[in-house]
């Protein structure tokens, strides 16, 4: 078999020395240490070299969680108070149809809730026109992640950064064609400078199929229309950059739940496929998606495009045995081909900076389960 590659999707836990600046950064203000920021990102690609991982990031270490670091990045927006304040829950929907149908597991969530320690940013609205004003931020993170490559020895990188989509109310712009229009030429900028920095861009945008979980009133056909929309805005967000170069993410949920109102990959596929980008990351690992790769060995795979299904999950704490990790890969590689596939994690292990679903050693042996398991894939005949 052709050697397997294996990537993931980007966030990382955070060291505690890097946990505790960043929560004061965004509170206060107060400048990060960048020495020590330095160091823990090259540290972190050397830890994923080490494990096997073959296109390496920075585990979002400056960053408090997959969307909030655009507080900081984008001008135009103010915070507002929650209506709903007390209540730390973490990205699950607790009027959605998953805590609907399992309400004594979620009622005991509450009770334990691993992101009590995470970093909360405010939630803002757009009050203003919207600006990308986040580029010595953007220059921090890329120069800091080059100079760890080349310090690991990498081979390539790529770094996430958020949807064109805004996920803020708005009180400006007089329509939200306007609105997310604008927003998301802001977020072009950060586009770019990703990709002229010559990592791949990873478009993380979890809310295109977990939403399904909130949107109650809403059929299968009416959210197809929903997303629809949506992939009209990323692709013109995204319009004249390199597809090869960029890798769209998303999540069914990024909880620990039940899950059983999970979207499936057949709802949705074909829709994904339309969004102008060379590869898309998904769930596949975890026991409401595992079964997925049926879905490719009926369908056939779009020219030019690759997926990177998760091999190993974010919703456990079970290490995978790398013969369970070599298994999943094999039903991808024969349904897709082996030219066209490369594998990660379902989601980010620590997708809010300070979640304790996932601990710090436990992600790092699942990311060393997931490049066991695809050695012993391409070792197999």
């Amino acid at each position: 078999m052709t050697r397997i590659r294996t990537t993931h999707t980007g966030s990382l836990p955070r060291p505690r020395q890097v946990l505790e600046a960043v929560r004061e950064h965004f509170a206060t203000g107060k400048p990060m240490d960048e020495a020590m920021l330095a160091k823990t990102v090259g540290d972190i690609v050397k830890r994923q070299v080490k494990a096997g991982i073959d296109i390496v990031t920075d585990g979002e270490m400056s960053k408090p969680s997959f969307f909030a670091y655009l507080a900081e990045r984008m001008e135009g927006f103010a915070p507002r108070e929650p209506k709903v304040k007390g209540r730390i829950v973490g990205p699950m929907d607790l009027d959605g149809r998953d805590a609907t149908q399992f309400p004594d597991y979620y009622a005991g969530f509450l009770e334990h809730s691993p992101f009590g320690n995470t970093i909360r940013v405010a939630a803002n609205t757009c009050v203003a026109p919207v600006k990308y004003i986040g580029r010595k931020y953007l220059e921090r993170d890329i120069a800091n992640l080059k100079r760890a490559v080349k310090e690991a020895g990498a081979k390539e990188a790529f770094m996430p950064a958020a949807s064109p989509l805004p996920f803020m109310a708005n009180e400006h712009y007089k329509t939200d064609e306007e609105y997310f229009e604008a927003y998301g030429e802001a977020m072009r900028e950060e586009y770019k400078a990703i990709l002229d920095a010559g990592f791949y861009l990873q478009v993380d945008d979890p809310r295109m199929v977990s939403e399904w979980d909130s949107f109650k009133h809403m059929s299968l056909s009416q959210y197809r229309r929903w997303m629809k929309g949506r992939v009209a805005h990323i692709n013109h967000a995204l319009r004249g950059l390199p597809p090869e170069r960029m890798r769209y993410h998303t999540c069914y949920g990024v909880n620990f739940g039940p899950r059983v109102s999970d979207l499936q990959l057949a709802d949705v596929l074909d829709l994904l496929f339309t969004i102008d980008v060379g590869a898309y990351s998904f769930e596949a690992a975890n026991p409401r998606h595992d079964h997925e790769w049926r879905v490719l060995a009926k369908k056939k795979l779009p020219a030019g495009k690759k997926v990177i299904p998760g091999a190993v999950t974010h919703s456990n704490v079970t290490i995978e045995h790398p013969e369970v990790v070599a298994d999943r890969m094999e039903h991808w590689v024969k349904a897709a081909g082996a030219a066209n596939v490369m594998f990660g994690n379902d989601c980010g292990f620590s997708s809010t900076a300070g979640n304790t679903e996932i601990p710090e050693t436990v992600a790092w042996a699942k990311l060393k389960a997931l490049a066991d398991g695809a050695r012993l894939a391409s070792s197999r005949k």
